[in-house]
């Protein structure tokens, strides 16, 4: 008995020591578990981190970006704003260079006008043939004045086109007349502002080519040149210029056309 009681001693001993051993192995399993599952947890979270920390410096720099571009195009328009505005000075000075121009050369230009003398009787048949068909009709000079001085007003008051109408129009109806080229001059002055430059180019050559000794005539040279170079007529405006130098030397256009072929 006795021997029968230390085996089944013994044995309870082994089965207790394996199941020591079994519980001890489970407890470094779910201990290593634990720190693995923890590792893992912490390595995604610094990756979290790092990717909104790129992204947040992404988006900061798109942000800083359409800011530079907002001051940018502020910057731009303030530019277009400020040419659009020393252009249309610009343009109105020029304008008003011209009438002004205009008007002293029409002071020089100025003839007095004969006091016409009363009718005498011998006068009569004259006056009748004068007023027969094919006779060229009386001129009034205060009466074109009203007319050219029309058309100035029209131009002043910036009605460029029908300024364009009313100096045809008097050109047309006194072709003779004194104020006729300085009316052609403007008539391609007005073309010009409307962006016809073939026009102007036109309405100005009727002045070179009518009255080349007229004041007006150099200036509408220069004219013609700056057409031909807004209508990319290089060479033509190199030998309308070179024109002004050898016809008109000592004219202010010659200045202009000296300067002008520098460029």
């Amino acid at each position: 008995m006795p021997a029968r009681r230390l085996r089944f001693a013994s044995r309870l001993s082994t089965i207790v020591l394996l199941l020591a051993v079994i519980g001890a192995q489970q407890v470094q399993a779910g201990v290593f578990d634990d720190e693995e599952a923890r590792r893992q947890i912490k390595d995604l979270s610094i990756k979290t981190n790092e990717r909104l920390d790129t992204l947040s410096k992404a988006q900061f720099e798109l942000v800083s970006q359409i800011q530079a571009l907002r001051e940018e195009n502020a910057r731009l328009r303030g530019q277009v704003e400020t040419l659009n505005y020393e252009l249309e000075s610009a343009k109105k000075r020029q304008q008003d260079f011209y009438i002004d121009l205009d008007g002293r050369l029409r002071k020089l230009e100025t003839v007095p006008v004969p006091a016409v003398p009363e009718p005498k009787p011998a006068d009569d048949e004259k006056s009748a043939a004068a007023a027969e068909p094919g006779n060229k009709p009386v001129i009034d000079p205060a009466a074109e004045a009203r007319e050219y001085e029309a058309a100035l007003n029209l131009f002043k008051a910036n009605k460029i086109k029908d300024a364009a109408v009313a100096f045809e129009a008097f050109s047309r109806t006194h072709p003779d007349s004194t104020l006729t080229p300085n009316a052609q001059y403007w008539l391609g002055n007005a073309h010009y502002s409307l962006r016809d430059c073939k026009k102007a180019i036109d309405a100005h050559r009727v002045v070179v080519s009518k009255w080349p000794q007229h004041p007006k005539a150099p200036d509408s040279l220069i004219n013609i040149a700056t057409c031909q170079q807004e209508l990319g007529d290089a060479k033509g405006a190199k030998l309308t210029f070179e024109t002004v130098l050898s016809k008109y030397p000592d004219s202010s256009a010659a200045a202009t056309a000296k300067q002008r072929l520098k460029k």
